[in-house]
């Protein structure tokens, strides 16, 4: 197999391109009590958010382990979470599990909503010129996100009409690795706290807000140093269909040992990148593979924002 480089996986469209978004799944909340009800459930601050702001999150169990990770869009009469499909129902249920106490109602809106991403040079540029927008905020049926530079995930009640290009979805993943932004799948629900999936060094987690659930756990990893794992990014090659879950081993000589999972991957013929939890300590010039696939190699590459500090 030819040597993958950072250079060699092109996604980034050079105009703006829309992908379809599947592999999302919408809980929505509404009713009086919205904000100060998921204010106490999830690690990001819920009251900081004005109308069409957004922010990332996570959704925890008492011990500060992960139900779901998520995107949060603040619309005019609702809270709106994004999380992966596979996620959805154990999140949902133990959401609504105190949702009796308060005047909140929390359902499945999966079906009512349409998911795009806008991808490519010149993507802010469009959305300035076809819906005044220079940042996240409503549109007449919804709401736009920035991600990023020229990348905007798109909600609205109906089908997006658009002479725009299409791109495969499976890309807006791989762009949304790229981006060091953590998506895990059921087979990780329960396994990791927030710190291990960088949502620290994303804006997911606040420090200054009030009791919410798994707080404490949370808060000792950082003020204590009790989180020794993170999100990397791996780059490279595997002539074997990847799955997520798949255990990764590091070389340590001639020797490999168990250093993680995959939580989420891009694969394109031989060429791979992957998302894993990592330890903290993992050197730079490390070498990976895939345990089940022996014959795969993996280096890491560069997140694209720093940990330290956070």
């Amino acid at each position: 197999m030819p040597a993958i480089t950072p250079s060699s996986i092109q996604l980034f469209p050079v105009s703006p391109t829309l992908f379809p978004l599947t592999r999302l799944g919408i809980i929505r909340l509404s009713g009086a009590d919205r904000v100060k009800y998921l204010q106490g459930q999830v690690s990001c601050d819920v009251q900081a958010l004005q109308l069409g702001q957004q922010c990332l999150g996570a959704h925890c169990d008492a011990k500060g382990k992960m139900w779901s990770s998520f995107r949060l869009l603040v619309l005019e009469d609702a809270l709106l979470l994004l999380t992966e499909m596979s996620l959805l129902p154990r999140s949902l249920a133990e959401l609504k599990k105190y949702g009796v106490f308060a005047k909140v109602e929390i359902q499945d809106a999966s079906s009512e909503y349409q998911l795009t991403g806008l991808a490519g040079t010149g993507s802010d540029d469009w959305m300035r010129q076809q819906h005044g927008l220079s940042e996240s905020g409503v549109l007449a049926d919804g709401m736009a996100a920035q991600i990023e530079a020229d990348r905007w995930l798109l909600l609205t009640q109906s089908a997006a009409v658009s002479d725009l290009v299409q791109q495969q979805e499976a890309d807006w993943w791989g762009m949304e690795i790229l981006a060091g932004l953590p998506h895990m799948s059921a087979e990780h629900q329960g396994e990791y706290i927030p710190q291990m999936v960088n949502l620290h060094a994303l804006g997911g987690i606040s420090f200054t807000k009030g009791c919410y659930m798994g707080q404490e756990t949370i808060a000792r990893a950082k003020y204590r140093g009790a989180n020794n794992r993170g999100l990397f990014i791996l780059q490279g090659q595997s002539s074997h269909p990847l799955r997520v879950a798949d255990t990764l081993e590091v070389a340590l000589g001639d020797q490999w040992k168990r250093a993680g999972q995959i939580l989420d991957y891009w694969q394109q013929d031989n060429q791979v990148l992957l998302t894993a939890v990592l330890p903290l300590d993992t050197e730079p010039q490390a070498r990976f593979r895939c345990k089940e696939y022996p014959d795969s190699s993996l280096l890491l590459r560069p997140l694209p924002y720093s940990l330290e500090d956070h």
